[in-house]
């Protein structure tokens, strides 16, 4: 029996998301929102209810790549089976919007962060800990992902140089809204609020202590996620989020917790640079010379830029950090792509040797 209150719209359900499904529609498919993953498990939103899901062996064999399989957000097509409230899922629906990072370590892998996101709440902190390259950082990644970014600067009960600090965010955010709120006073919350839209999904991401799960608290008006006092010594969290978890709202829409990253490892390409750093782009053009190092060239733009303070030099040495960053992982990016694609290539020539002898 299908519960009326589990409408997929409610869980950002559309007419996309629909297109996309219809074949598997035609074949008596079913589909369902992946709403927490833990331990190998996947929970999903469905017309039938909350269903436990994992994930077929044919779909875990075709899948050469972590970024394949199923992960928090995504639009999955299942087989139900109702009466042991289970669902197997058979593979994802294209995502709308997608955040991933490098996984930490020394492997090339990307790790999907989230995904089908409307709007990106880039959380940081005011106190000790508020970091403007950081701010930078998942700026990047927020651009690269296809959905809106807000950037919520939290405990300004804290700061004394509150303005100060939002103005200079805003310096380097170009046209991405910010404000400035106090989770632990209640204090401008509503400004969230019209971003809570029944049906469209906010992430939460940011740092550990930065007081995502507080805020989430306060949206949700109880205490759904686990919060943590900060140490004093340094104004540094701890993961009190341990697992991304997409959660309803009683008034619409959806919110995604996800555990604080201490390592922010990007998965983009250079190009994404150019957006992000806008101002840099468009003064290196203005340099006397087209192959400017910006080192000792005589009419560099950059040089005089640092020189008159126009341009900040902590900026403009995360940008050429992060330049080299990403021309690193582009090399990396393709030596993995050569190898997944071998390792797909295997995989059809096994499939179609097996079927050969049948």
């Amino acid at each position: 029996m299908v519960d009326e209150q589990m409408n997929l719209e409610k869980f950002g359900w559309n007419a996309s998301f629909a297109d996309s499904f219809q074949p598997y529609a035609d074949a008596g498919y079913k589909v369902g929102r992946v709403y927490l993953e833990h331990r190998g498990g996947y929970w999903l939103y469905t017309e039938y209810g909350e269903l436990k899901g994992e994930i077929s062996g044919g779909m875990r064999h075709k899948a050469c790549d972590r970024q394949e399989l199923p992960a928090v957000g995504d639009w999955v097509v299942i087989r139900v089976r109702e009466a042991e409230r289970r669902a197997t899922i058979h593979a994802v629906l294209p995502r709308k919007s997608k955040f991933s990072r490098k996984i930490a370590g020394d492997r090339t892998e990307e790790q999907v962060i989230a995904t089908n996101v409307d709007t990106a709440m880039l959380v940081s902190g005011l106190d000790d800990d508020f970091n403007l390259r950081r701010i930078e950082r998942y700026l990047i990644m927020a651009r690269d992902s296809g959905a809106e970014t807000i950037i919520v600067l939290n405990k300004a009960d804290l700061c004394a140089d509150a303005a100060q600090k939002t103005e200079a965010v805003k310096a380097i955010a170009s046209n991405v809204p910010v404000v400035c709120i106090s989770a632990a006073q209640n204090e401008e919350l509503s400004d969230l609020l019209p971003f809570t839209k029944e049906g469209e999904t906010i992430a939460f991401l940011g740092s550990s202590g930065v007081g995502k799960s507080t805020i989430i608290n306060r949206l949700l008006g109880k205490e759904a996620q686990k919060v943590q006092e900060v140490r004093a010594s340094d104004n540094r969290g701890k993961h009190t989020t341990t697992h991304r978890e997409l959660i309803v709202m009683p008034g619409g829409g959806l919110l995604l917790d996800t555990p604080g990253m201490r390592e922010l490892q990007l998965w983009l390409g250079p190009e994404v640079l150019h957006s992000a750093f806008a101002d840099i782009e468009s003064l290196i053009t203005q340099c006397y010379f087209s192959n400017c190092r910006h080192h000792d060239e005589s009419g560099c733009a950059i040089k005089q830029a640092l020189k008159d303070k126009s341009l900040d030099i902590g900026r403009y040495g995360n940008y050429k950090k992060l330049q080299k960053e990403l021309d690193d992982l582009a090399e990396k990016q393709d030596l993995r792509a050569a190898l997944v694609k071998k390792e797909k290539v295997k995989k059809l020539t096994r499939s179609f040797n097996k079927n050969q002898k049948r």
